[in-house]
């Protein structure tokens, strides 16, 4: 069997938040679940987190996922360290168990890596190995010592290396596999004899080298996928190189993206080919784009589904559906549980929420449609108010197929206005419109002739 430990219990102090370091997002996703999906993706059958700092936090956060949470103990006079995090999954480290030892701050990982690795690991007849990068600026890091038959003799910490070592460029990137028997075996051996006073997990290697044991390394081949995040800065980087990684995945998959670098998508976010995304343009959360779209400049689309052959400009589109070939904006806004049907026209500075409204109905421009149902091949005017809140309760508005909303218009909830209903301009409609009728509800005009001269108004000023 295939066991993770992923060491997920860092305080985190340099990020300066409330937050556990391994919540903090990139590209929508918290840092952890990177790591976790990626070693399920490799085929890790069993996945134990170990947690710490924020542990609760992190625990609720993934309550869904089928994972195991070990907490490492804090008090003093523990030893801590990458070692002693390691040994809160020792119950999981079997006879003939693989372990892989994962960072819990390193995002960029791939699946593909990780299963190379272990593969590397097991065909090789290892009983460790160390995932080892080629850096051109090895400062910091542990570097890596091979003996005549390219297996890891030594893994030196950089303040501890001398000159000759420091200009080694295969360096430590913190993850592991091991053979669960041998790695419960070395656990028990290692000390922290040491300046931090820490059980460090590098000490398995020195053991297992010591003991006669195969200590193996396998290079990985984009040295990106082990950048750890420490800092807001480090945080930053890792956001950069994953937004690039998915907007190059969708471009190999058929989509337009005029300028990548300004395009923000969040993982987990699907589009369809020949659709074409502007500058500017989020796609956030659970949000689906289908063929053949063109989402234009300052869009900003959350957990939503926007079908074929919709064009969006310069819009807000929240928890909504919007299906094939309708338009939407410039500038309108789609509020949460909105549903737009087929070749809707839903225009300039147009608010929608909680409403659905029927095939090639039409919201030009300037109107605040809420809490309503809207039937097929209905004009609302401009200016438009569905005035649906009471000041205590919200009401809802059903208008019919064909019916027609003058412009400024007022219907006061609840209210239900019928198939080829007309609301003539200017009206506040509080009672129902029956079929074929058309409502006027304005205040007679009056005009008083002469009141100008009257008033004395065209002498003021001179």
């Amino acid at each position: 069997m295939n066991v993770s430990i992923i060491l997920a219990a860092g305080e985190g102090t340099r990020m300066k938040s409330k937050l556990p370091k391994v919540l903090h997002k990139v590209c929508g996703k918290p840092i952890l679940e990177y790591i976790i999906n990626a070693s399920k993706g490799a085929n890790v059958e069993k996945n134990v987190v170990i947690v710490g700092h924020g542990s609760e936090k992190v625990k609720e956060y993934f309550k869904e996922d089928d994972i195991i949470f070990r907490e490492q103990p804090v008090g003093e006079g523990l030893p801590y360290g990458t070692g002693f995090a390691v040994m809160q999954g020792i119950e999981f480290m079997g006879e003939d168990s693989t372990v892989v030892v994962l960072c819990g701050d390193t995002p960029l990982i791939r699946e593909d890596t990780i299963d190379k690795f272990i593969q590397y690991h097991e065909k090789g007849n290892y009983d460790g190995t160390v995932l080892t990068a080629l850096l051109d600026d090895p400062t910091g890091y542990g570097r890596i010592k091979r003996d005549n038959n390219g297996h890891i003799s030594k893994i030196i910490e950089h303040k501890d290396a001398s000159e000759e070592e420091r200009n080694i460029k295969e360096i430590n990137s913190g993850i592991y596999c091991f053979n669960g028997k041998l790695l419960k075996e070395s656990l028990s051996k290692i000390n922290n004899n040491n300046s931090q006073g820490e059980l460090y997990i590098t000490d398995v290697i020195g053991i297992l080298n010591e003991e006669g044991y195969k200590v193996g390394a396998y290079i990985v081949e984009d040295s990106m996928e082990i950048h750890g995040i420490n800092s807001r800065v480090q945080l930053a980087f890792s956001e950069e190189i994953m937004k690039r990684r998915i907007n190059e995945h969708h471009m190999e998959n058929g989509v337009t993206i005029l300028d990548p670098n300004t395009t923000y998508i969040e993982r987990g976010v699907t589009i369809g080919s020949d659709t074409i995304i502007y500058p500017g343009v989020t796609l956030e959360g659970n949000t689906s784009i289908g063929e053949d779209c063109i989402i234009r400049s300052n869009t900003r689309i959350t957990n939503s589904k926007i079908r074929n052959g919709v064009t969006i400009e310069s819009s807000v589109i929240e928890d909504s559906v919007v299906e094939e070939h309708s338009t939407i904006g410039p500038n309108a806004h789609l509020r949460p549980q909105s549903h737009i049907g087929k070749r809707v026209k839903i225009g300039n500075f147009v608010e929608v929420k909680k409403s659905y409204i029927g095939d090639n109905s039409k919201a030009g421009h300037l109107a605040y449609i809420g809490d309503a149902n809207v039937g097929k091949d209905v004009n609302i005017g401009c200016g438009v108010i569905f005035a649906n809140y009471d000041g205590k309760n919200k009401h809802r508005t059903n208008v019919g197929d064909n019916a027609f909303i003058g412009s400024n218009s007022n219907l006061i909830a609840p209210l239900d206005i019928e198939d080829w209903a007309y609301v003539a301009a200017g009206s506040t409609i509080i009672n129902k419109v029956n079929e074929g009728a058309l409502s006027i509800a304005r205040a007679p005009q009056v005009n008083k002739e002469g009141w100008v001269d009257k008033k004395g108004f065209k002498n003021i000023g001179k």
